[in-house]
């Protein structure tokens, strides 16, 4: 049988992904409910953001459950289709991704948390950048699926948006006063770095796919 893994790594991982999935509905929810409620347009850009991440590891998780009754050849089939549709809501997140990221460069993102809830949320981001990394490091053993790879590339990216929230936030949670040069500098140069990597991840995983599906289409006419 093949799927995202095999034998026991299969069922980790999509657990996981599962898990994952769960967790970023409780964050659009929140953002969603916040958006609505004071009103804010960083919540409820972060809330888009979080809709297109469930939208495209839900469509990820739900092939490959599907797959489990299909055959070799309408599994590749479906996992192209998916990795199509998946590949464009990876591009609408990166979109997406700009408004937040702009109002936190200009420290205009709000900040609804205390600072004891702000370090429990970096013990957390800092789990999550860590196997995130580590998946992501094992991108090569996935063997030929490339909604495996994918999945790994939007959870990775997923990580590097929260070190990056959670970093505007401990800095608004904690500056001294409004406009400070120091504090501009380091959020505008931060967030830039790291929004250059997720479109450099993104572009990377896409032309990767791209080239596997172009191999296995010559496979499959001949």
């Amino acid at each position: 049988m093949s799927g995202l893994c095999k034998g026991d790594d299969f069922f980790k991982h999509m657990t996981g992904a599962a898990l994952s999935f769960g967790v970023t509905g409780l964050f659009a929810l929140y953002h969603g409910y916040l958006g609505l409620g004071l009103p804010s347009v960083w919540h409820k850009s972060v809330c888009v953001f979080y809709l297109l991440l469930m939208a495209i590891r839900g469509s990820i998780v739900q092939t490959e459950k599907d797959n489990k009754s299909r055959t070799e050849y309408q599994q590749n089939l479906y996992r192209h289709r998916t990795f199509i549709v998946s590949s464009v809501l990876l591009l609408a997140l990166n979109v997406a991704l700009m408004l937040p990221i702009a109002l936190m460069v200009v420290m205009a993102a709000p900040v609804n948390i205390g600072l004891i809830p702000a370090i429990a949320m970096a013990a957390y981001t800092a789990y999550k950048i860590t196997m995130a990394s580590v998946h992501f490091c094992r991108q090569k053993k996935a063997g030929g699926n490339i909604l495996a790879a994918e999945l790994r590339t939007v959870n990775f990216i997923d990580a590097l948006v929260s070190i990056l929230t959670l970093q505007n936030t401990l800095i608004m949670v904690n500056q001294s006063g409004v406009g400070n040069r120091e504090m501009f500098l380091l959020s505008a140069v931060s967030s830039t770095a790291i929004y250059a990597l997720v479109i450099a991840i993104t572009v990377h995983m896409l032309v990767r796919g791209s080239k596997q599906l172009r191999a296995l289409s010559q496979a499959d006419s001949t």
